[in-house]
């Protein structure tokens, strides 16, 4: 059994989401974001797991996220989990740091 790793879920209905555990198995990760998993990378450490087939799904619009390198409309339920090399890790990402991401994606006013 694979110990449960420390993630924040958004749903499209939350605002900002929320802290939880999860067992981290393929099959868990694909259930919670209801498809194939597309990751984005955030930071160095973090990344942004979601439904690679969302947006042709029509799943509902989640966050814009504007970066240097990339500017899209995330869409679906997300997951923001921890990486340790090729593992998934607890994430170290606060839900006071998670806000100001999405803040700083214009996200909110």
């Amino acid at each position: 059994m694979s110990k449960k790793l420390k993630v924040i879920i958004k749903r499209p209905d939350e605002r900002y989401g929320h802290v939880t555990y999860i067992s981290p198995s393929l099959d868990n990760l694909v259930k919670t974001v209801g498809g194939y998993i597309q990751n984005i990378t955030l930071g160095l450490s973090n990344m942004i797991l979601c439904d690679e087939e969302g947006k042709l799904k029509g799943k509902e619009p989640n966050f814009k996220i504007y970066r240097p390198y990339l500017q899209d409309v995330i869409v679906g339920t997300v997951i923001v989990i921890g990486t340790n090399g090729e593992h998934f890790a607890d994430t170290t990402v606060s839900l006071d740091d998670w806000k100001r991401y999405l803040r700083e994606w214009g996200n909110e006013p």
